[in-house]
């Protein structure tokens, strides 16, 4: 089970919210929410990566996104599932994705935090994904499916 985000980078404090609905909006075109997984071995310590901003820089230090057979970003668009709510009830927002499967990921790297981003066109290097949040997923892939269960309660609240 993928819980509510571990940390929110700094460069996207008030703004997960905003990105994910200029998804919805495909706003601009071809914008989207990527699925990252980070690799276990090298990752530095979440104080470090808090300042990341940029995918490029998520990875230019020991941290390395995954590489194992069967593994692949996962792109969301505006027809992706991603849903923004807005809870007058509870004064806050809550911003979900559909939960995620790779499947037949082989043994390899392990996995350890699960990274979403946003970019804002298909076409984007890696130095143009802000990373959004940062969840803890660990996993020992072995050849079978994975999947990242998103909480109820979405990847991302606002309050």
């Amino acid at each position: 089970m993928l819980v509510m985000a571990d940390f929110v980078f700094n460069i996207s404090k008030g703004r997960v919210a905003e990105l994910a609905n200029r998804v919805n909006a495909n706003d601009p075109t071809e914008a989207s929410l990527l699925v990252l997984v980070l690799a276990t071995s090298g990752l530095e310590s979440d104080a470090t990566l808090i300042d990341k901003d940029d995918f490029a820089a998520v990875v230019s230090g020991t941290t390395n996104e995954v590489t194992n057979s069967g593994y692949a970003r996962k792109q969301l668009t505006e027809a992706g599932g991603t849903t923004v709510t807005t809870d007058d009830s509870n004064d806050r927002v809550d911003v979900d994705i559909p939960d995620q499967t790779w499947t037949a990921v082989a043994a390899g790297d392990g996995w350890s935090k699960l990274i979403v981003g946003y970019r804002p066109t298909n076409a984007g290097a890696d130095s143009t994904i802000v990373p959004l949040t940062a969840h803890d997923f660990v996993v020992t892939p072995d050849g079978s499916d994975i999947t990242a269960q998103i909480a109820s309660g979405g990847f991302f609240r606002a309050s």
